[in-house]
């Protein structure tokens, strides 16, 4: 019954043009990697609301909302189970929340989904679990492009803790990925290297610059002074 609740809820707070626009900016057209996907246009600071104001569903609940072809559906879910995540205060508790995520990340199947969670709940459950990290690389090689990414992006909280080995292997093994979505993820991850330290950072690019694709370098620089940006761009 709360599951249907947040269901018609949602639904009353939609909007027709808004959830057109979604539809177009997520690339839900045949063919775009988010085909198939349905907005009904509810904007995320309302989401956050509403997932404010279940934010004790069961895990029952969230896993039927992440089953849910409808986008708003599965991030309400998801930024409920990352609230829950946060607030927990036993690593058992912790620890069900992260193999929860892992079980049902089938249904994290858009940039946003993964960009919202993979760091705050992978990132920061494996920073004190680095004997389980490997959980990453066996994404990494998935032929699903949001395993790819909840791998690279997981490694943002290790970022920000002055931990990069993980970023750079995971750059290293994902560096040919075609995927366009990809090719950021990877460069924005190496970017947040470089800000924590360039030096990292340029050893690395010294190393792949040249080819790497264009995209991920131009994403990995962005902070860079112009003229670094220059000498990298030309190598």
């Amino acid at each position: 019954m709360t599951v249907a609740k947040i269901k018609a809820e949602l639904a009353s707070l939609g909007n027709v043009e808004i959830a057109a626009h979604s539809a177009k900016f997520f690339k839900t057209a045949k063919g775009q990697y988010g085909e198939g996907d349905r907005f009904i246009g509810v904007r995320v600071p309302v989401q956050r609301k509403v997932a404010q104001q279940y934010k004790t569903l069961p895990l029952n609940g969230i896993q039927e909302l992440l089953r849910s072809a409808i986008h708003e559906h599965r991030l309400t879910a998801v930024i409920i189970l990352v609230n829950r995540y946060q607030k927990a205060k036993s690593l058992k508790e912790k620890e069900k929340l992260f193999q929860f995520y892992l079980d049902y990340k089938a249904g994290i199947n858009n940039w946003d989904l993964v960009d919202s969670s993979a760091h705050k709940i992978v990132g920061n459950y494996l920073l004190a679990h680095k004997e389980k990290r490997a959980i990453l690389y066996h994404m990494a090689d998935s032929t699903n492009i949001w395993d790819r990414r909840i791998a690279i992006i997981a490694t943002m909280t290790f970022i920000n803790n002055g931990e990069f080995t993980d970023t750079l292997n995971l750059s290293e093994k994902l560096i040919d990925d075609p995927h366009d979505l990809m090719q950021k993820a990877v460069g924005w991850a190496l970017r947040e290297v470089g800000k924590v330290d360039q030096k990292t950072l340029e050893k690395f690019l010294n190393k792949h610059a040249k080819t790497m694709p264009r995209t991920m370098l131009r994403y990995a620089i962005e902070k860079f002074t112009t003229e670094r940006r220059k000498f990298y761009m030309q190598r």
